[in-house]
């Protein structure tokens, strides 16, 4: 790693970030808002068509985790962080049978997240609030990671000094980048992530292309780079004793590698800012749409895989993995070029943290303070409560970032896919049927969510006594798999005997809003309503 700055990298890091930051607070002017309401400020007034949906998604899934995070496991034990590439795979055939319906009843009664629509479907506000309350949780470790993506590219740059720099003037660089996130974030709404996508994937693409052929042309092709790569994950790893890492999953390793791909791929649209990005968009049929053209995004993710092997190969030598592909990039490319990547980097982060941030604070405007605190908030008091939030929301991820240790985000971002992976029962279910019961339901996820936090703390690494990872033995089969998936399977028996007995002791249902030709729907259909009704907003319990 260089000792100075790299100026040139870091003159065109600036260049792009203020193109985006200008066009950030430009987004404002952008279908410029019809009123002060979270349809326009946290929705984007609903209207976003085909390409700028897919554009804002692919912003929102392929993160600056994907670019650090992902190529980062596999220069760190081999294929098995491919587990990404196959989940990218099946959600979408998945999201595929639900998020037309979603959109459509929540298009059809106004809601704004997801805990909107369990509260209009089984008449609970208990269950709406154990949504949103994991909903928030779980989105917190995620957008502290894309905080993390931007601080690996200003490390490698040299900006903010040496370890025993002044801690204000190491993080400055990270505070400011946080500044311009929040305040055109503040601003603008969806808007401004909507449209900075255009130039993040754009500038993803042309990374990635260009790494892929100039990177192993350099290296002496992929015979090399993969001969390279497997003698490295031979060599034993001295804090486990075992094998650094292998170039295909283990034989042990296959129900690891499979529970894990599932449960991401089940838990990935249960993200509140997948499901923000999807109920932008102005039509049903834009979602169909989007569902058949989003794999190409996975295509990319294959590819930029690869780039762990390459980092290795290239002799990369950093003690946090996280900082192996932005170091490939500056030891391989042009100083220009590599400013581009970390830039691609960079932008990578700040579209979905914007989004994340946004989701956050409208499940929490939604349905802790317009449910709990102000059951009369006006729409303009709503925006206003939302826009303050999404700001804690970005303090509390950039707290993560400065106090703990960076090496440790991934998994706490794990821990995350496992706490909202236990919203599906009450989710996808809710959108297909209206018999599990609300109150079996609320006990699933609880059991759900208690057997997964507990486990995941029982895991142990060679870094941490604790949430080292999110793989645990199986009970009753003896295997390792994900923890997320078992909670989910305990999740979901715990709610099918539950309803089974609550049904039988005719236990009180709450009441459901909805009607059948509300989930077929679409925007040109008559009766479609804007705001909950009034007689029905605070209905259940």
């Amino acid at each position: 790693m260089n000792d100075g700055v790299n100026g040139v990298a870091l003159a065109v890091f600036i260049f792009f970030f203020l193109a985006v930051t200008v066009m950030g607070f430009l987004a404002s002017r952008w279908r410029r808002a019809e009123n002060d309401s979270l349809d326009e400020w946290g929705l984007g007034g609903r209207s976003f068509g085909t390409w700028v949906t897919w554009f804002l998604l692919g912003g929102d899934l392929y993160t600056a985790y994907t670019f650090v995070a992902v190529p980062a496991a596999i220069y760190a034990a081999g294929a098995a962080g491919f587990f990404a590439v196959p989940y990218t795979i099946l959600v979408y055939p998945l999201i595929f049978t639900f998020l037309p319906r979603l959109w459509s009843v929540s298009h059809k009664h106004g809601y704004v997240t997801t805990s909107d629509f369990v509260r209009g479907r089984f008449g609970s506000k208990g269950l709406s609030l154990a949504v949103a309350v994991t909903g928030i949780l779980a989105t917190m470790p995620y957008i502290a990671l894309q905080l993390v993506g931007i601080q690996a590219v200003l490390d490698v740059m040299g900006v903010g000094g040496g370890e025993d720099t002044n801690w204000f003037v190491k993080d400055l660089p990270l505070l400011i980048a946080f500044g311009v996130l929040a305040a055109y974030t503040y601003s603008s709404g969806l808007r401004a992530p909507a449209l900075i996508a255009f130039v993040k994937d754009t500038l993803i693409y042309i990374v990635i292309a260009v790494a892929i052929i100039y990177i192993p042309i350099k290296l002496g092709g992929f015979d090399e780079i993969f001969a390279k790569a497997g003698e490295a994950y031979s060599q034993t790893n001295p804090a486990t004793g075992a094998p650094r890492g292998a170039l295909t999953p283990s034989e042990a390793g296959q129900w690891t590698y499979a529970t894990l791909a599932l449960g991401s791929a089940l838990a990935l649209f249960m993200y509140p800012h997948s499901i923000t990005a999807t109920l932008s968009s102005r039509s049903r049929e834009v979602i169909r749409r989007n569902t058949t053209i989003l794999p190409l995004y996975s295509l990319m993710l294959g590819l930029l895989a690869l780039l762990g092997f390459m980092a290795i190969a290239a002799g990369i030598k950093v003690q946090n993995g996280q900082l192996a592909i932005p170091q490939l990039f500056e030891t391989m490319f042009p100083a220009w070029f590599a400013g581009v990547a970390f830039a691609a980097i960079g932008i990578g982060a700040l579209v979905p943290a914007a989004i994340m941030s946004i989701a956050a604070a409208n499940l929490f405007t939604r349905n802790i303070y317009k449910d709990f605190i102000k059951p009369d908030a006006t729409p303009a008091q709503e925006t206003k409560v939302s826009k303050l939030v999404s700001l804690l929301v970005k303090v509390g991820a950039l707290a993560f970032v400065l106090t703990m240790d960076k090496t440790v985000a991934i998994n706490f971002q794990l821990l995350g896919g496992i706490w909202i992976l236990q919203t599906f029962p009450a989710l996808v279910g809710g959108l297909f049927t209206r018999w599990f019961h609300r109150w079996a339901l609320l006990a699933g996820w609880a059991v759900g969510m208690l057997y997964g936090t507990v486990a995941a703390y029982g895991v142990a690494s060679p870094t941490q006594k604790h949430f080292g990872g999110s793989a645990k033995e199986i009970p009753g089969i003896g295997e390792i798999g994900y923890i997320g998936l078992t909670a989910f399977v305990l999740n979901v028996v715990v709610t099918v005997v539950l309803t089974f007995v609550l049904r039988a002791f005719k236990a009180p249902d709450g009441v459901d809003e909805t009607s059948p030709e509300d989930y077929t729907a679409d925007a040109g259909d008559k009766g479609v309503q804007t705001e909950l009704p009034p007689a029905t907003a605070g209905a259940g319990h």
